[in-house]
């Protein structure tokens, strides 16, 4: 049985992507498209807010694309780089909390020698409720870095408990150059999925419609879930069936809801 994952394949050097791995151990045969292409901007005024761990109370990745935009800037001679890797910038950041949402921003923040919290939250909403229970009495801003299309989830639950935050736009998100055409030939080779799942409302809002033209009447047979309760409600306000949602956003979690609907 094939479904279809609208994901970037996870970059590992050694086996498959977990999605693929996970599905396959089910005898389910999955493909990943990437629907998103995502721009890097102001990184040099990243660099500058993470040279002042002072200035923080801590740090909140919601995504891993927030945590490959402190990587470039690790990256950057001259920068804080040297002062990043000889421990001085990353211990300091350390004695602060350095919240995630789901274990794959989790895993990433740890190669940059972090330590996650909260990456069991599953979505913004929970984590955002996390961080109140762990932080009572902020008094220092939280550093946010986030992409441009971000939703208002997070910072709104954390306004209303008077949490400060600074967020700052490292990323924009458009759609990839090659999804139309990746999925036409998925549709002409392989037929028409079991299973289709969207992984942020961005690829909800990006290739719906495409999708929709090339399943044509044969849509109503596939079963589209979603990566989390955010993306679920893009797809609804589409006036998409969502047949499941993962609890959390792990292949395990996925490959669990998938089963039950297919």
């Amino acid at each position: 049985m094939k479904v279809l994952l609208l994901k970037d394949p996870k970059e590992a050097e050694l086996g498959p992507d977990p999605y693929v791995h996970e599905f396959a151990s089910y005898g389910l045969q999955a493909t990943l498209i990437p629907v998103l292409s995502f721009e890097f901007i102001s990184l040099q005024d990243l660099s500058k807010k993470l040279a002042h761990p002072e200035a923080y109370g801590g740090l909140i990745f919601t995504s891993p694309r927030a945590v490959d935009a402190v990587k470039l800037c690790l990256c950057e001679k001259g920068g804080i780089r040297e002062a990043w890797y000889n421990n001085s910038l990353r211990k300091q950041w350390n004695e602060k909390p350095i919240y995630v949402v789901g274990k794959s921003t989790a895993n990433l923040v740890k190669e940059i020698g972090l330590a996650p919290l909260g990456e069991e939250s599953g979505n913004a909403e929970k984590l955002a409720a996390y961080i109140c229970i762990k932080n009572s009495s902020i008094s220092l801003p939280l550093l946010f870095p986030c992409g441009t299309l971000k939703r208002e989830t997070l910072p709104r639950c954390l306004h209303e408990k008077n949490v400060p935050l600074d967020s700052l736009a490292i990323y924009q998100t458009s759609a990839h150059p090659s999804f139309q055409q990746a999925l036409s030939d998925y549709f002409s080779e392989q037929g028409i999925p079991a299973s289709i799942t969207f992984f942020s409302p961005s690829g909800v809002r990006f290739c719906l419609k495409t999708i929709q033209t090339l399943a044509g009447d044969s849509i109503n047979q596939i079963k589209f879930a979603a990566i989390g309760p955010t993306t679920a409600e893009a797809m609804e306000s589409e006036g998409l069936t969502v047949s499941c949602s993962a609890e959390k956003p792990t292949p395990q979690d996925l490959v669990a809801c998938i089963r039950k609907v297919l």
